[in-house]
């Protein structure tokens, strides 16, 4: 699936492109709290290609992988901490390097 290069897309958008429909759609927000979709003053839900990722792996582990919604909800924030710890390793990791930089220069 390619995502659209878009800032937003509307719930029918995001329906097409995962093969589902949009009831699935708000029925998923409804459960999973990292699903966060700004809204239009129309009140039209607006997802961010990164929420259209978030979606993906939800699909994947309710449709593909049989999770249940309460396993999922897990499964994601599980996946979501690991990529904190990731991201916390490479800035400790950029800091190290800066701070290199910064003693040859001295």
């Amino acid at each position: 699936m390619e995502i659209p290069d878009k800032p937003y897309l509307r719930i029918g958008e995001v329906a097409r492109l995962l093969g589902t429909h949009t009831h699935v759609l708000r029925y998923w927000e409804s459960c999973f709290p990292q699903l966060k979709p700004v809204r239009a003053a129309s009140g039209q839900r607006l997802f961010h290609p990164s929420d259209l990722e978030t979606l993906l792996i939800i699909k994947t582990l309710l449709h593909e992988e049989g999770y249940t919604i309460a396993g999922a909800k897990r499964r994601l924030d599980e996946l979501s901490g690991e990529a904190q710890s990731e991201r916390e390793g490479m800035v400790d990791q950029l800091r190290d390097e800066l701070s290199d930089i910064l003693k040859m220069l001295d």
